[in-house]
């Protein structure tokens, strides 16, 4: 694994119908993996070795949503994207091949933009395979509850114990 860098993203207040997460921040790992790697493998070991599962690939979609009842991980194994995370006139961010985003519950996430070749991995923490997929159509005060019970991931999907994840989420959460 290549040594990364990690960037913070607090999206705690409600963007529209987007309700985000009040103590999580988001995370933006660059360059998990580099281009020479086999990224989606990489990713599918990493993830299932640190008890993420229910991995799917795709892309993102294009509408604004989120999850209530899981944090999920997004490991980029192709291409480039710009995505909006927190809502309608959320954080714009960049992504490429070997980026990975760690999402709290209740942050939203659409593609803005992608190449044709842009491809994800996501994942969820063990336990929280069974998500649900939520719009702005949805009252974000019927799902604050379901956010605020979502468990905290029992490890970092490519660090393990010592990711850091574990460093930035971490019981007692202000």
């Amino acid at each position: 694994m290549a040594s990364y860098n990690v960037t913070l993203y607090p999206l705690t207040s409600q963007h529209g119908n987007i309700p985000n997460n009040p103590k999580l921040p988001l995370l933006l790992y660059r360059q998990v993996y580099t281009p020479a790697e086999e990224i989606l493998n990489k990713f599918k070991h990493a993830f299932e070795e640190n008890s993420w599962g229910g991995s799917w690939t795709n892309g993102v979609y294009d509408y604004h949503h989120y999850h209530s009842t899981a944090h999920e991980v997004l490991g980029v194994y192709s291409g480039k994207a710009t995505i909006i995370f927190g809502g309608p006139g959320g954080k714009e961010v960049d992504v490429e091949s070997g980026d990975m985003v760690v999402i709290p519950a209740g942050v939203g996430h659409c593609r803005k933009w992608a190449s044709a070749d842009f491809k994800v991995v996501g994942a969820y923490p063990k336990g929280q395979e069974d998500y649900d997929v939520c719009t702005e159509k949805d009252n974000p005060e019927e799902k604050r509850d379901n956010i605020e019970q979502v468990a905290l991931p029992a490890t970092d999907p490519v660090g393990g114990k010592s990711g850091p994840l574990m460093k930035e989420w971490r019981y007692p959460l202000q």
